[in-house]
């Protein structure tokens, strides 16, 4: 009885153990917004934007980090995203689709600093000039100059939370509520 006791408790130990420790495949450490993450996002099941392709094909290690050979590897690593093959890439190549149950005219998010620099003149193509410049133009993007783009860098901050957001009850203050920031408790 001691013995079925005991490996029932280490069998559910582990089984937790494998669980917690399983990749939750957001393609980036940590999620990041349009660079990596996937699921559910917040309180009430808010959801997260899908990885960028372009993103996950110029990050390689995906960590969530544009490392300097990464930046210097980007013109080939962006060819594996050309689908069909014209040498060029087109919103539907290096952007994730929109919801299977979104509405045909439906807006895209803003574009990310990442395409809006490796598309130079700003047509929507990255064609193979851009293509062929990706490296340079990724190194305009180092704020920092430390050879190496982070989320901050290639997507831009992300945005805080609404105005009025109340995070402690996951939502806006109540409509009586008094102007300014909710009283100390």
């Amino acid at each position: 009885m001691k013995t079925k006791i005991i490996l029932t408790v280490l069998t559910l130990g582990a089984s937790a153990f494998i669980a917690s420790a399983q990749d939750n495949n957001d393609g980036l450490p940590g999620g990041g917004g349009l660079g990596g993450q996937s699921g559910v996002d917040g309180p009430e099941g808010h959801h997260r934007p899908p990885p960028l392709p372009i993103v996950t094909a110029l990050d390689v290690n995906h960590d969530g980090i544009i490392n300097s050979n990464e930046i210097a590897n980007a013109s080939a690593e962006l060819l594996t995203l050309d689908k069909n093959g014209d040498g060029q890439l087109t919103p539907d190549e290096y952007l994730p689709p929109l919801p299977k149950d979104a509405p045909a005219d439906a807006p895209r998010p803003p574009t990310p600093l990442i395409v809006k620099a490796l598309d130079a003149n700003g047509d929507g193509v990255i064609d193979s000039n851009e293509i062929a410049n990706a490296s340079a133009e990724l190194k305009t993007l180092d704020k920092n100059g430390d050879g190496q783009l982070t989320r901050d860098e290639y997507l831009g901050k992300r945005p805080g939370p609404p105005p009025g957001f109340d995070s402690d009850n996951a939502g806006p203050p109540p409509d009586d509520a008094p102007p300014g920031p909710p009283p100390q408790q």
